[in-house]
């Protein structure tokens, strides 16, 4: 696996990438070629073939290459000099695209593309209805919120866990469902945070789950508090089983998830079709914080949360909206767009 390999082994996989991709598309005589992610749009950039390549961004590239790393250098020289022999790159977002005009030095403006993520919302639905046991039912009921995701630094899980503690002080029955795992170093942390916050008996984890759907329709709301994302899978998976969001203005791209008007970014929360979107968490530095310290953004978040919860104004209002919100994700109208890229 990448992630566990020494750095002289990573720089020696960067170097051989490229050249065995090259060997598979001449062999194959390969016509057409998707990449997925930076190390991939990097290696298709350099085979020096002529399929034409279609590399794809899913992250706001601007705070995900804050740190120095090796592949963080390596997307920075992409960017510049070889992204450009891409014929199209896709970005998942509008707000992406933007963040890489605007803040990545991004060298290669006419071969970039918005094209949103595919979902079989039908087989989201189907999956929904598994039935639930007796324990799950009760876990899933009442007011219930609901974290999916990995628990990662990106995701920074912390600022949830203290925006609950303050939910706890006014809805005492609140319960947190954690589902997923991840960093290890980041749940030893949220579970010491839980235990100083005397929380421990209305959160519970469940590792993760083949079928989250099935949870997530149930619960009252589903909660996002990440430093930084594309368009997160999880909102659209929301927003198809009629489940409010509420989630930090942690990128543009949560407002074109969760609304069908663009908001800038604002000081206090705001009511959108999917829910409530609250001001942005990430204070410039990535890792596990230093301090358990409250912020006001957590505050926020907090009231943002008792707000869905008391009212169920929020998912009226999802439901009226559902279709709109949901259609420029739908699995055949995004096939199609990918489609007409091949056909240039």
């Amino acid at each position: 696996d990448y992630i566990d390999m020494s750095k002289s082994s990573r720089l020696l996989f960067n170097f051989k990438a490229p050249i065995k991709l090259r060997s598979i598309i001449k062999k194959h005589k390969i016509t057409h070629s998707i990449a997925f992610g930076d190390p991939p749009n990097l290696y298709s950039s350099i085979t020096f073939t002529k399929e034409f390549k279609i590399g794809s961004i899913h992250a706001l590239k601007s705070v995900e290459l804050s740190n120095n790393s090796l592949l963080s250098k390596l997307t920075r020289f992409g960017f510049k000099y070889t992204y450009k022999k891409l014929d199209k790159l896709v970005c998942i977002s509008k707000g992406i695209k933007k963040d890489l005009l605007d803040d990545c030095d991004y060298r290669g403006k006419k071969n970039l593309e918005v094209i949103y993520n595919p979902h079989d919302l039908q087989e989201i639905v189907n999956r929904s209805e598994e039935p639930l046991s007796t324990e799950e039912n009760e876990l899933l009921s009442g007011n219930s919120i609901l974290f999916l995701g990995r628990l990662s630094t990106q995701k920074s899980p912390w600022h949830l866990v203290k925006a609950f503690s303050l939910v706890l002080k006014e809805v005492p029955d609140a319960k947190l469902i954690v589902i997923g795992d991840g960093d290890g170093n980041v749940l030893k942390h949220i579970e010491n945070l839980i235990d100083k916050l005397g929380i421990k008996k209305s959160i519970t984890f469940l590792g993760r789950r083949s079928n989250p759907y099935k949870y997530l329709k149930q619960v009252k709301l589903l909660a996002l508090a990440s430093h930084y994302e594309g368009t997160p899978n999880v909102i659209v998976e929301a927003i198809c089983l009629n489940t409010p969001v509420v989630s930090s203005y942690c990128t543009e791209g949560i407002v074109e998830l969760m609304s069908l008007n663009f908001h800038q970014q604002q000081e206090e929360n705001f009511k959108v079709e999917s829910g409530i979107i609250t001001p942005n968490l990430f204070k410039g530095k990535l890792g596990l914080p230093s301090n358990d310290e409250f912020i006001k953004e957590e505050e926020q978040f907090a009231e943002g949360v008792i707000a869905v919860l008391r009212s169920g104004q929020v998912e009226e209002t999802l439901s009226m909206y559902r279709e709109e919100l949901l259609d420029k994700f739908n699995l055949e109208r995004v096939a199609a767009k990918y489609l007409e890229n091949k056909k240039q």
